[in-house]
């Protein structure tokens, strides 16, 4: 299955988008502190005309989750949006600066084992766009082909000792990408084919739980 990055696209997404059925907060979401990324769809590098989305690897030199995979995003300021952090996070880690108009529709809040409460954002980045990784905060991004996560053996749960909750995880080039990042991607991929899946249960590897 492919998925062209055009203006029907667009117009499909947002409508998946709209239609979307958010969770209803809960006590223990509003204790944790709120965090925005972006899901934002993008035009393929490897082939164009198809459509992608951001991915990135975290720099090694971050305090906080260094080195692993992550959709760009970070903590809301005082006073933002969900949608406003998630649109200043893509600008600040990628140099890819959208308007409001960009934003899509928002997904799940997930609720992290390290204390925040993610919430994707679903945005459109547009056509002949650069992006700039700040060597701060990402030592690589990727442009993932949405054919990429659509197949049903890159999916896979798996269990730890530490948990009666398994985790979910997401083969993308050759690499795991877990929960948070693969449990906010998985429930994207499921609502792209039409489902309504919900991740909130799904755990986290313990690297991830600081």
């Amino acid at each position: 299955m492919t998925f062209a990055f055009d203006d029907a696209c667009r117009t499909k997404v947002a409508g998946l988008c709209a239609a979307f059925e958010r969770l209803p907060p809960t006590e223990t979401g509003r204790a944790l502190k709120r965090a925005a990324v972006a899901i934002a769809l993008i035009e393929s590098d490897e082939t164009p005309g198809e459509a992608a989305f951001l991915l990135t690897k975290r720099t090694s030199k971050l305090r906080a989750h260094g080195g692993q995979w992550a959709l760009p995003g970070g903590r809301c300021d005082e006073g933002e949006t969900v949608a406003e952090a998630a649109l200043r996070e893509l600008d600040e880690e990628l140099g890819l600066r959208l308007s409001a108009d960009a934003v899509l529709g928002t997904l799940d809040d997930y609720p992290t084992r390290s204390g925040y409460l993610i919430t994707p954002v679903v945005m459109w980045a547009g056509t002949d766009v650069r992006v700039r990784a700040n060597p701060d905060e990402v030592a690589s991004v990727h442009r993932i082909a949405l054919r990429d996560i659509a197949p049903i053996d890159v999916v896979s749960f798996v269990s730890i000792l530490e948990s009666d909750r398994p985790i979910v995880r997401i083969l993308i080039n050759g690499n795991h990408v877990n929960a948070p990042t693969a449990a906010l991607i998985y429930q994207f991929r499921e609502m792209l084919a039409g489902r309504l899946t919900r991740v909130v249960e799904y755990e986290q590897p313990v690297f991830a739980w600081r």
